[in-house]
């Protein structure tokens, strides 16, 4: 087991050196959950203009300011989600599926609440359920991150000097907010809060506090939806963030970067990454107009074990990703249903049908759709050089990004506790 990490012993020694470090009204803590540096290099390829001689830089680009470590307090150096959002949440290493409680399933305090009973406007933003283990991690304490009903209800139930912890919520998550045992949304409502559950209807949103809930668990894919879902609740929670006036902490979370990476979905993958970074630039054109703010964004994990280039050639094939309009999954179901196999797949993919591909796919149809899915997702990997390990999480370290206010705090090689230690440093001089 590696040695547990904690606030109370780090806090005061991490932060010594930049005590007289200027302090930040607001912080906007950005993550890109399973976005290892893998998926940060791709995603420069993915948008790189073929036409030009040089790969033009992307948002990442500009903002890195160092590498983080990610294990956990656990037989293992592999975290999951929730250990690593109580890393980043509360400066304290813990167990895999800890949500901020520590390894003897104590309640972990965490920035966000900090920054509560500091007087800051607390706001969460993600494209997962919101009480998914990174939201979660932010705002509830359990033993177990798919306790989803009780981490819903934590977040009416856990008071900050009788106040609600999230001031602003947007994301997925309908079917734990309302239950047949308790309709949490009912109590937001009662409690103030503008509720919304259309996203059509997310620019109707006009308060602090508010709770929008898009879906009954994750938003669809960007790919199958809304490629920009995550960078338009962002751009309005800062205006409403900015309108409020008040210091401000907020998480917005690239939720299914992380999720594509478990499919192994490559295209899947870039335009999750597509909206995570047009969210960033959303947050540093509000960083250009409010520069007594910070922005820092990491990840929690790397997922998948993405390579770029793969079968023992040195290439790949970004224009095969971009011809790709759905996910897999998507792709798999209309190729069920099509009568023109052919048609469909040149349709959804924008690449050839030979021979091999028609064997293929027609077989994977014959056996059922979940081998069709995998049949379309082996296609598209092999045509774009695309590898991928495992399904799961990795141990690498992951990037840490940093503008704004404060941005040279978070230089180097650390720790990913250490980012939770300078964030909440920053908080408590409020």
């Amino acid at each position: 087991m590696k040695p547990t990490f904690s606030l109370a012993a780090l806090s005061f020694a991490s932060f010594f050196a930049s005590a007289d470090a200027p302090t930040p009204k607001n912080i906007i803590y950005m993550i890109g959950d399973g976005m290892g540096p893998a998926y940060t290099t791709a995603y420069r390829y993915y948008q790189d203009d073929p036409s030009t001689a040089a790969v033009e830089a992307t948002v990442f680009d500009s903002m890195l300011t160092g590498m983080a470590h990610t294990y956990p307090d656990d037989d293992t150096v592999v975290t999951d989600s929730a250990a690593a959002a109580t890393a980043l949440a509360t400066a304290t290493k813990t167990y895999n599926g800890a949500v901020s409680v520590d390894a003897q399933k104590q309640k972990l305090k965490t920035m966000l609440e900090i920054a509560k009973e500091k007087g800051m406007t607390t706001a969460l933003v993600v494209t997962s359920q919101i009480n998914h283990a990174t939201p979660a991690s932010f705002t509830a304490h359990n033993e177990a991150r798919y306790n989803y009903d009780a981490i819903a209800n934590d977040y009416i139930d856990n008071k900050i000097n009788g106040k609600l912890p999230v001031d602003l919520m947007l994301g997925g998550g309908t079917q734990y907010f309302i239950r047949e045992d308790r309709n949490l949304v009912n109590e937001f409502i009662a409690a103030g809060y503008q509720y919304s559950d259309s996203f059509a209807q997310l620019e109707q949103i006009e308060q602090v506090p508010a709770l929008g809930l898009y879906a009954a668990k994750g938003l669809p894919f960007a790919l199958d939806s809304d490629p920009l879902r995550l960078s338009k609740m962002a751009h309005k929670a800062l205006s409403l963030l900015e309108q409020n006036e008040q210091p401000f902490f907020m998480m917005i979370e690239g939720s299914q970067i992380d999720w594509c990476g478990h499919a192994n979905d490559i295209a899947c993958t870039m335009a999750e990454m597509h909206d995570f970074a047009e969210a960033i630039k959303v947050a540093k054109d509000f960083i250009a107009k409010n520069p007594d703010t910070l922005l820092v964004v990491t990840a929690d994990h790397s997922t998948g074990g993405l390579t770029i280039g793969a079968k023992g050639q040195r290439k790949w094939q970004a224009d095969v990703i971009k011809g790709v309009q759905a996910t897999a999954e998507v792709i798999a179901e209309r190729l069920m249903t099509s009568d023109n196999m052919q048609e469909q797949w040149q349709a959804d993919t924008g690449m050839a049908y030979t021979k091999d591909h028609e064997v293929l796919l027609t077989h994977a149809k014959q056996v059922d759709e979940e081998a069709l899915v995998l049949t379309v997702k082996k296609l598209i990997n092999e045509a774009s050089f695309t590898g991928w390990t495992t399904s799961d999480h990795t141990g690498v370290d992951v990037q840490v990004f940093a503008h704004g206010v404060g941005r040279e705090q978070f230089n180097g090689s650390q720790n990913n506790v250490d980012i939770a230690i300078k964030l909440i440093s920053f908080i408590n001089k409020q």
